[in-house]
């Protein structure tokens, strides 16, 4: 048995945010069907390369962004810009408790599957509106994609080595912002989505009654700023860039260390959170004068001299290499890491014990590995089924299971390219 068994949710969401709520109500148990347009499906079935490689290695046309959001769904295929889709639509509304969809404001009104609609078929439905702007404001009719809103959010400009560094020739150097490595605002949107999306099915369950919720990016965007949306508003100062370091916390940043065996340059991250991890890190360092100096002893003081702590410790770290600080490091229990590559986070020893990659057969790749949910329940664990390889693989499975869909009238919507 898993969490969300007996829930089933029509996923009419398309690329990331509403995909990667779908796929983690889908791991808990829920039985997401996702809807597709007939000859394309999901974008992301497309968006490559890399794509997948057949047994004999050859390409094909299954792009890795599409396995890697879509596990534990069921495809099923059908055109809501035909009016027989919207009404096919409106009948598999009637057997599901949750809607998901990530059209333009107004879009699915011209459908007749807005939210007014939907409820009067089915009044317990949760029905969740995924948009990059929500369904108010002066934006609400933009389009919002992930880097825009994290540019508009506010994230960027945090983002990014700061401004104002000199060169090893002496120049100044703008930091410049940047983006996130992986779209944040579309994961950060979608697993608050998740959050959302369970609290109104537990409404549901208390009082029979549905309701509508209203996602947006940047409202996610905005809520995950976090401490620095908080130190803005509290001091009415805007933080800036800093690079690898932190805003309210020092040493916590990275730090150049003694060059490997082959010469080249080295990094770990120090992360010290609290005043005595900073004691016992000034032991380490054999430099116990800087824990006890008042200008450095508690965290307030060290971030207020920032500019005279960092640059004393910066020569202190490249006196060892890599391995012997974060050994010693560890050993004090003083938090630190490596600055691993993605190859490395996949070769490293917690990350397989946690099982954090699952092996797949694949009808095209037999020996298939994709990533793992990070969810482990004791008592409900969560499901590891394969993204649908085929685009409308359980079109017929589903409309027969939920609406009783006769031969003949499965092979006239065929017919019709409404499937």
């Amino acid at each position: 048995m898993t969490s969300l068994d007996g829930i089933r949710i029509l996923d009419l969401s398309r690329v990331l945010a509403g995909p990667w709520c779908t796929q983690t109500l889908a791991d808990l148990g829920a039985d997401v069907i996702k809807i597709e347009r007939p000859g394309s499906g999901d974008d992301t079935r497309s968006w490559g390369p890399p794509f997948l490689k057949d047994a004999a290695g050859t390409e094909t046309a299954e792009a890795a962004y599409y396995l890697g959001t879509n596990r534990n769904k069921r495809s099923v295929t059908c055109d809501i810009a035909q009016a027989e889709g919207q009404a096919l639509i409106r009948e598999l509304v009637r057997h599901c408790d949750v809607f998901v969809e990530n059209f333009k404001v107004g879009d699915m009104a011209r459908y007749g599957l807005d939210y007014a609609a939907v409820q009067r078929l089915n009044p317990r439905i949760v029905y969740c509106s995924i948009t990059g702007f929500g369904q108010t404001g002066p934006y609400r009719e933009r389009a919002g994609y992930d880097y825009a809103i994290q540019g508009m959010g506010g994230l960027m400009s945090v983002t990014g080595e700061r401004d104002g560094q000199i060169d090893a020739q002496g120049h100044p150097v703008a930091g410049g912002p940047q983006k996130v490595g992986v779209a944040v605002a579309d994961l950060f949107t979608g697993m608050y989505a998740t959050v959302a999306i369970l609290a109104a099915l537990r409404h549901a369950e208390r009082t029979g009654e549905g309701q509508y919720v209203d996602m947006a990016l940047l409202d996610s965007q905005v809520a995950m700023l976090a401490n620095l949306g908080a130190n803005y508003l509290v001091s009415g100062k805007a933080p800036g860039r800093v690079g690898n370091a932190h805003q309210n916390i020092v040493p916590y940043q990275v730090f150049e260390v003694a060059p490997a065996a082959d010469g080249g340059k080295e990094h770990i991250i120090l992360a010290v959170g609290n005043d005595s991890q900073y004691a016992r890190f000034c032991e380490i360092a054999e430099r116990p004068d800087l824990a006890a100096d008042a200008r450095f002893a508690k965290n307030q003081d060290r971030v207020r001299n920032r500019a005279v702590l960092v640059p004393l410790l910066e020569p202190i770290m490249k006196t060892r290499g890599k391995s012997q600080w974060l050994a010693a490091l560890e050993a004090a229990k003083v938090p630190c890491g490596a600055i691993n590559s993605i190859a490395e986070v996949f070769a490293d020893p917690q990350v397989s014990e946690r099982g954090m990659v699952t092996p797949w057969h694949h009808p095209l790749q037999p020996e298939l590995r994709l990533v793992s949910s990070p969810m482990k329940l004791s008592a409900t664990p969560v499901r590891a089924q394969l993204p649908p390889p085929l685009l409308g693989q359980h079109t017929e499975e589903v409309l027969r299971e939920l609406l009783g869909c006769s031969v003949e009238r499965f092979a006239q919507l065929r017919q019709d390219k409404v499937i």
